[in-house]
């Protein structure tokens, strides 16, 4: 991993400990100072001095270690290995590929837990709720496991069950790790600069939402009926009476993952039309309905026994508003066409800069990217390395940008491994072109639906209502002469103030300059009455000129200090 060795330590790290975290905050010290930099926590306060820190390693351990590692922690933090494994910006590419195994290659927990779960969750015994239930799973992850069983009716069904205790245990884990990072966010530049804290909120609500099956089955049936008209897509429909908020029964999709396939079966099926076809109903996920499977890896997607894709496990999710869908697809237009100027105004406007914002390195980054992947070989474009490129490029440069464009970029990476494994010359750039006309007519007609049609209708038949009166009005206004515009643009007594200012001062001008001509002229006039030998009354209007003249640079002086 990237080594904490650039953070710079402000000040003493202090930690508020809770004796039943002693051992987690050890646990998550241990990784950092086993794959990071071992000064970073050396100062941070544990129970005991029983950690070992050793040597700081020349290079990082090895990347299959480090998810070992995490596999032992349990669930939560193989949850963090999943999370941390979309950020590009965070860890090299050889960590991204290692943690990814992660996400469907867990040890699986006993048939017993199953069986006593299941049967408090469904309230009825297992033999009498199911005509068979296989005992050894399909597939074990981080928080559940999936079984083959089949319904009284003959109906195969897969059932996902969560794994014992796992909610209480995630709960510890998150508020460990949660501590964690804001001390590190407090006091490393490194854990400022990627947001440590707003990465364990991310998981946080990431694991409020799947830990609650019931969210998931609302998600397969409202993904089910979006893709509804692509023919070769299919996602698996929940069945209620056998799903809980711990329990998901679904249909059973026979097939197998798309990197499973071997070379004769790639052979015969239509890998480009299906890579097509999935794209482009993740394209009308992301930028036409705002709802989009979120977690598209290969474990999650399946090519079915009939050749079709099969889009599994839909507990992570995102939505997009519209604003947000307009600037993306802009993004993405831009980036495909090469328009490195254009992409970088797109992602400002997406972003948030802050005051320490280099506008200029951002640019020229941006479009060092943009031509790179232009001049890059069809098999080795990809959109989502594009889009989590362009969020590492904002993230140094100084903009944070919205987190959905982190999911995106996730989503769009592991759809770019899927689509390149049905068709190795698959170009996402380019379907991306091929569908911007029909997206862009989508999301026109989406705007005239019934319900903003009729809104518009009701606004237009107000209009039309007052508008008899509202020209009755103005008509009589005009007619009698009381049309008046008001124009709020300046402050017309701070005007006035400031001229009546500028008028004394000129009047104040005058009355110097006449006292100075006058005792001109008064120097001619003989007189008994004499100051310094001269005549007393043209001495008299020299002083007070001089006094009034010394006077008028002294307020004007003292104005102007003010004023600054």
């Amino acid at each position: 991993m990237r080594r904490f060795g650039d953070a710079r330590i402000n000040k003493r790290m202090t930690l508020s400990l809770q004796p039943k975290h002693l051992q987690l905050y050890k646990d998550v010290l241990k990784l950092l100072a086993k794959y990071g930099h071992g000064d970073l926590v050396k100062e941070a306060p544990v129970i005991d001095d029983s950690l070992d820190y050793g040597p700081t390693p020349p290079i990082p351990p090895g990347a299959k270690e480090l998810a070992n590692d995490l596999e032992k922690l349990g669930p939560t933090f193989i949850k963090l290995g999943q999370l941390i494994s979309t950020r590009a910006d965070f860890i090299p590419p050889a960590y991204m590929d290692a943690l990814a195994r992660l996400q469907d290659s867990v040890e699986p927990f006993s048939f017993g837990d199953v069986e006593a779960i299941v049967s408090v969750e469904i309230g009825a015994r297992l033999s009498k709720a199911f005509a068979e239930f296989e005992s050894t799973p399909l597939a074990a992850a981080s928080l559940g496991q999936v079984h083959r069983a089949m319904l009284r009716d003959g109906r195969q069904v897969a059932v996902k069950v969560q794994r014992p205790h796992v909610r209480e245990r995630v709960a510890e884990d998150l508020d460990a790790m949660q501590e964690v990072a804001q001390l590190l966010e407090k006091h490393t530049d490194y854990g400022r600069r990627y947001g440590f804290t707003r990465m364990i909120e991310e998981l946080r609500k990431s694991l409020i939402r799947e830990l609650d099956y019931r969210l998931e089955a609302a998600n397969l049936r409202l993904l089910g009926e979006k893709l509804a008209s692509f023919s070769k897509i299919v996602v698996p429909q929940p069945i209620d009476d056998y799903s809980t908020g711990r329990v998901l029964t679904m249909d059973y999709i026979a097939g197998k993952k798309v990197t499973k396939l071997g070379p004769l079966a790639k052979l015969e099926i239509d890998g480009a039309g299906l890579a097509e076809e999935l794209f482009r109903a993740y394209l009308q996920q992301i930028l036409i309905d705002g709802f989009f499977h979120a977690d598209p890896h290969p474990g999650n997607v399946f090519l079915t026994d009939d050749g079709r894709i099969a889009l599994l496990d839909l507990g992570m999710t995102a939505r997009i508003d519209g604003t947000l869908q307009e600037q993306l697809l802009k993004l993405l237009l831009a980036i495909a066409e090469g328009q490195s100027d254009k992409a970088a105004d797109i992602a400002m406007r997406i972003g948030e800069p802050h005051e320490n914002f280099n506008e200029l390195q951002f640019r020229r980054r941006m479009a060092e990217l943009v031509t790179e992947q232009q001049n890059a070989t069809v098999g080795n474009r990809q959109v989502g390395r594009e889009v989590i490129n362009i969020k590492v490029i904002a993230a140094d440069t100084g903009i944070r940008v919205p987190p959905q464009l982190t999911m995106l970029g996730k989503t769009l990476l592991n759809l770019d491994l899927v689509g390149r494994t049905l068709a190795p010359e698959f170009d996402p750039n380019e379907s991306i072109r091929r569908n911007a006309a029909e997206i862009f007519h989508r999301r026109t007609m989406k705007s005239f639906n019934s319900s903003n049609l009729f809104s518009a209708l009701l606004e237009t038949r107000e209009l039309i209502e007052k508008l008899p009166t509202r020209l009755n009005q103005f008509t009589e206004l005009l007619a009698t002469n009381k049309l008046r515009l008001q124009i709020d643009t300046i402050d017309e007594d701070l005007l006035m103030a400031g001229l009546q200012k500028i008028a004394n001062r000129i009047t104040l001008g005058l009355i110097l300059a006449a006292l100075i001509v006058g005792a001109s002229m008064l120097m001619r006039v003989e007189t008994s009455f004499r100051l310094f030998g001269y005549p007393g009354f043209a001495i008299l209007f020299f002083l007070g000129a001089t006094a009034g003249a010394i006077a008028l640079v002294w307020a004007i002086l003292q104005s102007d200090r003010r004023s600054k």
